[in-house]
C-alpha cells in the first residue's frame, strides 16, 4: 500500500492591519463625503463605489494571538500558514482557518489490557503534545484531535502488551517491566506516539503514566502472590545469614581451641543456633549439665 503524500506546510506572509484599517476607513469617509454633498448623480456613484472598496479593504482582517497560526485558503486551494501575531491583513477573497498552536494537554481514560504475560490490568497516560506542521494537522487527516486522542489509547495498548506489569516469578531476569522500568516504558511512550502523530503534524512534547494497576478480578490474587514473594525473600536472607553466622562460631570455637566438637556434638550446635537465629519468636535458652550420650 502506497503512502498517501504529504502536505507541507508553506509559510505566508501577511499585512499589518493597522494600514489596512487607515487605507480602508479613509475610503469609507470619502465614500460618505461623496453621497451626502450634492454633487450629482456621479458623485454619489462615487461614494458608493469607494464604500464598497472600503469595506472590501477592511473585510481581510483578521487578529491573530501569540502561538495561533491562520490557515489561509483561496477557493479551496491552500495558499500558505500565517504565524504573524497581532491585527493582520490578507486578501479578502482568502478564507482564514485559525489553529492553535498551543500546547494541549491530554489525559486518557483507564483502560482494561492484557499484559505481556497475560495479566489484566488498568493502564492511563497523560500526554503533552502541540501541533507543528499546520498543513498536515489540517488536510492530512479529518480532525486531528480525535486522531490524536484514538491514536494515543491505540499506543497505550500496544505498550501494555509489550511488557510485563512486574518482574513476577522472574527476578533474576533483566528485562524491563512496567512497575520498574518507568523511564524506559516512558521512553517507548514516546516514541510510539511520535511515530502515529507524526502524519497528522502533531510533536509530543511529554507523556507519562498516570496509572498502573492489576484489574480488580486479580488484584487481590496477585497481592497476596506479592507478599508470598517478598516473605520468601526475607526468609531466604535470614537463612543465608545464619548459616553465615554458625560458620563463623564454628570456625571461631575451632581455632581458638575452646571446645572440641565430633559430629554429633558439631550437628547439635548448628540445629540449636539455627533455631535461635532463624525463629520468629524469642528461643528460650536450656542448660544442658549431661552429656549428649545419655
Amino acid at each position: 500500500m502506497a503512502d498517501s503524500p504529504v502536505t507541507k506546510e508553506i509559510e505566508k506572509s501577511s499585512g499589518s492591519g493597522y494600514l489596512w484599517v487607515a487605507i480602508g476607513i479613509a475610503l469609507v469617509l470619502a465614500g460618505i463625503f461623496f453621497v451626502v454633498r450634492p454633487l450629482g448623480l456621479s458623485a454619489i456613484a462615487i461614494g458608493v463605489i469607494l464604500i464598497l472598496a472600503g469595506a472590501f479593504v477592511l473585510a481581510g482582517l483578521y487578529m491573530l494571538q501569540p502561538n495561533e497560526a491562520a490557515i489561509l485558503l483561496l477557493f479551496g486551494e491552500y495558499v500558505g500558514t500565517d504565524r504573524s501575531e497581532g491585527l493582520r491583513w490578507a486578501n479578502p477573497f482568502y478564507r482564514k482557518q485559525k489553529i492553535s498552536l498551543r500546547a494541549h494537554n491530554l489525559n486518557s481514560e483507564r483502560l482494561k489490557v492484557n499484559d505481556k504475560r497475560g495479566n489484566p490490568i488498568e493502564i492511563a497516560a497523560a500526554i503533552v503534545w502541540r501541533v507543528r506542521n499546520t498543513a498536515q494537522a489540517v488536510f492530512d487527516v479529518e480532525d486531528y484531535d480525535l486522531y490524536v486522542r484514538v491514536q494515543t489509547e491505540t499506543a497505550i495498548r500496544h505498550l501494555a502488551s509489550s511488557y510485563a506489569y512486574d518482574e513476577g516469578e522472574h527476578e533474576d531476569s533483566n528485562e524491563p517491566t512496567l512497575r520498574a522500568s518507568q523511564a524506559k516504558v516512558t521512553a517507548a511512550l514516546i516514541r510510539e506516539l511520535a511515530d502515529r502523530l507524526e502524519p497528522a503534524g502533531i510533536v509530543v512534547e511529554d507523556a507519562k503514566l498516570t496509572h498502573l494497576a492489576y484489574a480488580p478480578e486479580i488484584a487481590q490474587v496477585m497481592l497476596r502472590r506479592q507478599q508470598a514473594e517478598a516473605i520468601i525473600a526475607a526468609r531466604s536472607k535470614i537463612v543465608l545469614g545464619a548459616v553465615s553466622m554458625v560458620e563463623m562460631a564454628l570456625n571461631g570455637l575451632s581455632e581458638r581451641g575452646i571446645v572440641e566438637l565430633d559430629d554429633e556434638r558439631r550437628a547439635a550446635m548448628v540445629s540449636n543456633l539455627l533455631v535461635v537465629l532463624c525463629a520468629e519468636s524469642e528461643a528460650q535458652p536450656v542448660i544442658n549439665t549431661g552429656t549428649l550420650y545419655q
